[in-house]
């Protein structure tokens, strides 16, 4: 093992939560969630589908209490639409590097 190899933990995510949102919706909705092995489940599909996975234990534990298709309460839309606009913004970044 060389010095500069990266160790990751073998140890599944505590939970995972998946959101949905689209032109016309009120709120973005609860498509998938799931804890340990499930969550890393949902985790590498996503990656595997090229979605941005984001890490943020705090919102996690704010939305696993939801149900599948539910939408996300008014409490949560600043923090969601946060995290959309931060998507979005690297989803432009790699269309403009794909350009070049």
């Amino acid at each position: 093992m060389s010095d500069g190899e990266n160790i990751r933990p073998t140890t599944p995510p505590a939970a995972a939560v998946a959101l949905r949102y689209e032109k016309g919706d009120d709120a973005p909705r609860v498509v998938a969630k799931g804890r340990g092995l499930l969550a890393q489940m949902i985790i590498e599909k996503a990656k595997a589908a090229g979605v941005y996975v984001h890490e943020s234990p705090e919102l996690v534990k704010l939305l696993i209490g939801l149900e599948l298709d539910e939408r996300i309460p008014p409490q949560l839309y600043v923090a969601v639409a946060e995290l959309l606009a931060w998507v979005y913004r690297i989803e432009e970044e790699a269309r403009r590097q794909r350009k070049m």
